[in-house]
C-alpha cells in the first residue's frame, strides 16, 4: 500500500514537473515571436520611412538610379514570411539604404536638404530602435534555445515538437570592423 502511494506520489509528481517545463517552454516561444514581432514593427516603419527618403534622393541624383533601384528592389522584396526570411531580407535592406547614405556624401546640396536631413534623423531613430530589439531578440532566443537543449527540459522539448529559433546575426565581415569616421 505505502509503496502504491508513492509510485502514485512520484507519477504526480513527474505529471507537475512536465506540465510546468512544457508551460514554461510555450512561454518561451512566445516571448520568441513577440520580441521578433517587436523588431518587425521597427523594420516596418523603416520599410515605410524608404520610399521618402528615396523620393529625396532621387531630385538631387538622377544619374544614380540603379543605387536608387536597387534600394527600392531591396525593399520590395522585404515581404517574405518565416523569421529567417525576414532575417535575411533585413539584411539586404540595411545594405540598401547604407548606400543611399553613402550617396549622399558626394551630394553637399542633399546633406544640406531639410527634408532629407529629418528623414536621416527619423531613419537613426528607427536604426537604434532596431538596435535594441534586435538584441532583446537574440537574448529572448538564448533563454528558449537553452531551455529546449538542456537535460530534463529537452525531453519534453522533443516530445512537444519545440525547434530551436535562428538568432540574429551579421553575415557581412565588413559590418563587424571599426567605422571610419572623418571629418
Amino acid at each position: 500500500m505505502i509503496t502504491l502511494i508513492i509510485i502514485i506520489g512520484i507519477v504526480v509528481l513527474l505529471v507537475g514537473w512536465g506540465i510546468a517545463t512544457y508551460n514554461s517552454l510555450v512561454a518561451q516561444r512566445n516571448n520568441c515571436k513577440e520580441a521578433f514581432s517587436t523588431m518587425d514593427v521597427y523594420l516596418k516603419k523603416r520599410f515605410d520611412l524608404i520610399p521618402n527618403l528615396v523620393a529625396t534622393v532621387k531630385g538631387y541624383a538622377k544619374h544614380e538610379s540603379e543605387t536608387l533601384e536597387k534600394v527600392i528592389a531591396a525593399r520590395n522584396a522585404g515581404v517574405r514570411t518565416t523569421p529567417a526570411e525576414q532575417l535575411e531580407d533585413e539584411k539586404t535592406i540595411t545594405s540598401a539604404v547604407r548606400q543611399i547614405f553613402a550617396l549622399s556624401e558626394s551630394y553637399p546640396d542633399l546633406k544640406a536638404n531639410t527634408n532629407f536631413q529629418d528623414l536621416q534623423g527619423q531613419l537613426k531613430s528607427i536604426e537604434e530602435d532596431i538596435a535594441n530589439s534586435r538584441k532583446y531578440y537574440n537574448g529572448v532566443v538564448k533563454m528558449y534555445n537553452t531551455k529546449i537543449q538542456t537535460i530534463p527540459s529537452n525531453i519534453i522539448a522533443k516530445i512537444g515538437h519545440f525547434e530551436e529559433q535562428s538568432m540574429f546575426q551579421v553575415d557581412d565581415e565588413s559590418e563587424r570592423k571599426n567605422v571610419k569616421v572623418e571629418f
